[in-house]
């Protein structure tokens, strides 16, 4: 028998088997996945980048053709 792998819930903490009976994995619930996309809309939530520079700034430094 293979053992039942879980996860802890990203936005609550809850225990959620990883399989088809969890349809929200990693989330426990559709409200916690809609909590943890409104902290991505809203900018709370991020991905580290190197430097200063934003998005805009490295198409501007690009050569005109």
């Amino acid at each position: 028998m293979s053992e039942i792998l879980t996860v802890a819930c990203p936005t609550c903490g809850q225990a959620v088997i990883w399989g088809e009976i969890s349809p929200h994995r990693p989330f426990c619930s559709k409200r916690c996945q809609l909590i943890d996309l409104g902290e991505w809309a809203n900018e709370e939530k991020k991905i580290p980048s190197q430097g200063d520079s934003t998005e805009n700034d490295e198409w501007s430094e690009l050569p005109e053709q």
